[in-house]
């Protein structure tokens, strides 16, 4: 018998997992996000209410890397591209990522700038902006104007 795949999310902070990846929340079965960054009480109040939006949700974790029981092939782990994405704990956790990649687990590599050649336009965006609103409203300026953080997202996988 087959172990369902676990698909983990690290998150710098709250807010990344939505804006980077979107698709991974509505459509993988068993999500477990990780956000690496130390953060306010008040984001890490409101990252805990995106379990009301996402049944998948296996978990939500504020660690500095993923657990050991996690790194395995039946993962599928996403990180921040260290390359197109350029905030640096962005970067930093990406560079984690890539790593990692090289011991020869599944590494996704995710955008939140959209900046990258790999970005593409969200299927539901109306949905994609009502969880942002709901769950991350303290950073609600970010998206306001930049509505490429609510249309367009995208990953990639290196080849090594």
């Amino acid at each position: 018998m087959t172990e369902e795949k676990v698909h983990v999310i690290m998150s710098p902070h709250p807010d990344d997992d939505v804006i980077g990846c979107y698709e991974v929340l509505l459509k993988e079965k068993k999500v477990i996000v990780i956000y690496t960054e130390d953060i306010p009480q008040i984001r890490r109040e409101e990252s805990l209410e995106l379990k009301k939006h996402f049944d998948n949700i296996g978990g939500q974790l504020f660690l500095r890397s993923v657990p050991p029981n996690l790194l395995n092939k039946e993962s599928v782990l996403y990180y921040p591209d260290p390359i197109y994405d350029v905030h640096p704990s962005h970067r930093k956790v990406g560079a984690q990522g890539e790593e990692l990649l090289r011991r020869g687990l599944n590494v996704v590599f995710y955008n939140t700038c959209m900046n990258a050649p790999y970005i593409h336009e969200v299927e539901l965006p109306e949905q994609k902006e009502q969880v942002l609103e709901k769950v991350y409203s303290s950073q609600k300026s970010l998206w306001k104007y930049e509505k490429k953080y609510i249309l367009f997202e995208g990953r990639c996988k290196w080849l090594i």
